[in-house]
């Protein structure tokens, strides 16, 4: 149970439900006639901009946090109460709450009745049961607190295309300039000297004859043959670049109606 000194420090604390999870933090605190805090207000939802009312008769601090013994669900559902004025909850607003909350009014009074008078004298508000609903104590520092909206960017991975490899044989023409060889014939005649003297009077003296000699020449053979050249992969590299993107985004502004000046707008 959250003791009636320990209200202050109640502000801005985050709320968890009975199964731990988080709803969101403190904004205001409500108390009984005699003081103790009863109800809190939690900010929730994008921003905090929603407040729903959560009863603070079974809380427990815990660390930096305060845990209600009420599924999360069940205090975003909360009735819709105006948590931005400075009077006390009204008894129809306590009604609402209470049933909401499967609370009893006899319960709760047990619990309050200690301050009930000096909550009657200072709050007559609408009916008896005004007495009970509590009053705010005001936030840490009665502040109004103006939100704004914020792009935030993130990036996903998509797919932008698909390459490949492939392979395919062309056919072109290509010279080559090869050396070849081939064999002449060639008319040789030598005179008759000392030296050569003997065979030429070894044969016969005058006789027909023939002699034949065999050219041989090269000529190009023409084959191929596959030899690797060079090897071809595909890789990938990450390339950063600025984009500019852009969106509609909401701002509060604050006016203030302040005395013998014109309304001023904060923003």
């Amino acid at each position: 149970m959250i003791a009636q000194e320990q209200i202050h420090s109640l502000y801005g604390r985050d709320v968890f439900d009975r199964d731990g999870e988080k709803v969101g933090s403190i904004g205001e605190v409500w108390t009984d006639g005699a003081g103790q805090p009863t109800w809190a207000s939690v900010r929730t939802g994008l921003f905090g901009m929603k407040e729903s009312l959560v009863p603070l008769n079974d809380a427990d601090l815990r660390g930096d946090g305060i845990v209600v013994p009420i599924p999360k669900a069940q205090i975003k559902d909360a009735p819709n109460i105006d948590a931005a004025h400075d009077e006390p909850l009204s008894g129809e607003e306590v009604d609402r709450l209470y049933q909401h909350y499967g609370m009893s009014w006899p319960d709760s009074y047990r619990a309050y009745q200690a301050g009930a008078e000096q909550a009657r004298s200072n709050y007559p508000g609408p009916g008896e049961q005004a007495v009970d609903a509590g009053y705010r104590t005001g936030s840490a520092d009665d502040a109004m607190t103006r939100s704004e909206e914020r792009l935030t960017v993130d990036t996903q991975t998509e797919q932008a295309g698909r390459a490949r490899l492939r392979k395919y044989v062309v056919t072109e023409q290509q010279q080559i300039t090869v050396p070849v060889t081939h064999e002449e014939v060639r008319l040789e005649r030598e005179p008759i000297t000392e030296a050569n003297r003997e065979a030429a009077y070894s044969g016969p003296d005058i006789t027909e004859n023939e002699y034949e000699v065999t050219l041989h020449a090269e000529r190009p053979v023409v084959t191929t043959e596959a030899v690797p050249v060079e090897r071809v992969r595909l890789s990938k590299e990450a390339v950063t670049e600025q984009q500019t993107v852009a969106g509609e985004v909401r701002k509060e502004r604050i006016e203030a109606d302040l005395p013998d000046e014109t309304r001023r707008t904060i923003d």
